[in-house]
């Protein structure tokens, strides 16, 4: 096997340290690492070997940008990190091949679905898989209604933008809320607000946002990376969401859930999905895995998986590259726990170090 040169998107973003290190972690080739970003003093330009500066994905020059860089670098692989380059990369995915660039993303059709939390809850209903219940609201009067059907002021309910990044849009409704415990003991970014609340920002906009408006599924969160390979999943592997921060996993613990694994083979599948995919489920009242979204890329704390003995991303690499993915699914160590913290990297002069 020859060395290869892979080129991460988003390369500040919280989760491309564990990528980087999962790629370093290849033992049977040397891979050259390529980060991209728009941030010109981006945290991740210190774990690569070459750094470039991006554009954004609504931008007419990302794809070009990307193009002329993946020439000037000799790239073999694209593993893009940010949810809204996706579709871009995959309706241009030819014309990279055409310059020998493998892109890890899914078709235009299957990512479609996977990035529209409604649509995708809807195939899944539709095939079978479970789901919260669920609607789309496209005003005040939608949105009241749906709230109080789904069962608002007596249990909660939650609501957030059909496609979104993160927990951008998202929110809690209940109306049991302490405020005064909110204020005083919660950190200002908490979800948690009520009706009344929403209809100080949502009553009488110009343009009422499209929602998506849910049941809140009150068990165990679970993350799910999965290897996928048009369509099939020869490797998934759960995780629970045991501590999070700002959205992100800062404690986490691989788990053999038999369920949430044949569900996600079932979503890959049924989307025929690509490349690293990540999922994402929670246990309902009565312990069933519903499906809540999906990531149709490279998760940030894929790195566990690697650390529980599956190097996921590299594999992915692999895939692209048309070599063979050995199945590994019986190597998962089970029970393997993340706690992540924060780090530091410093800049001097335009060079990067540590301390």
């Amino acid at each position: 096997m020859g060395d290869l040169t892979v080129l991460i998107t988003g390369a500040g973003a919280p989760g491309a340290p564990g990528i980087i290190k999962s790629l370093r972690l290849a033992e049977d080739r040397t891979i050259k690492i390529i980060g991209v970003d728009m941030d010109s003093e981006s945290s991740g330009f210190a774990m690569v070997d070459e750094c470039y500066a991006g554009e954004k994905a609504e931008s007419d020059a990302f794809i070009p940008r990307i193009m002329d860089i993946c020439g000037d670098a000799r790239v073999d692989v694209v593993i893009p990190l940010v949810t809204n380059e996706l579709m871009k990369f995959a309706k241009n995915k030819s014309r990279f091949a055409e310059i020998g660039v493998r892109v890890l993303v899914s078709n235009p059709k299957g990512l479609e679905v996977a990035n529209n939390k409604y649509l995708l809850m809807e195939a899944c209903k539709e095939n079978g898989i479970p789901a919260p219940c669920f609607c789309k609201v496209q005003s005040w009067d939608e949105f009241k209604k749906a709230v109080f059907e789904l069962g608002y002021p007596d249990r909660p309910v939650c609501f957030k933008p059909p496609v979104s990044r993160g927990m951008r849009g998202f929110r809690i409704l209940r109306d049991d809320i302490d405020h005064l415990d909110l204020l005083m003991n919660y950190k200002p970014n908490d979800v948690f607000t009520n009706l009344d609340e929403m209809s100080r920002t949502l009553k009488g906009v110009k343009t009422f946002p499209e929602l998506l408006v849910m049941e809140y599924v009150p068990g165990k969160e679970y993350s799910v990376d999965v290897l996928a390979n048009n369509g099939s999943a020869p490797i998934v592997i759960p995780r629970s969401r045991d501590k999070l921060k700002m959205g992100i996993s800062f404690v986490g613990t691989t788990e053999n859930n038999r369920e949430i694994i044949e569900y996600s083979k079932k979503i890959v599948d049924l989307l025929g999905l690509h490349g690293n995919i990540g999922l994402q489920f929670k246990l309902d009242s009565d312990g069933v895995p519903t499906i809540i979204e999906s990531n149709p890329r490279v998760q940030g704390t894929i790195v566990l998986c690697t650390a529980a003995g599956v190097n996921m991303v590299y594999d992915a690499v692999k895939l692209a590259m048309g070599e063979e993915v050995t199945d590994t699914q019986g190597d998962v160590k089970w029970g393997v726990k993340m706690i992540r913290y924060w780090d530091e990297v410093y800049v001097q002069n335009g060079s990067y170090f540590s301390i």
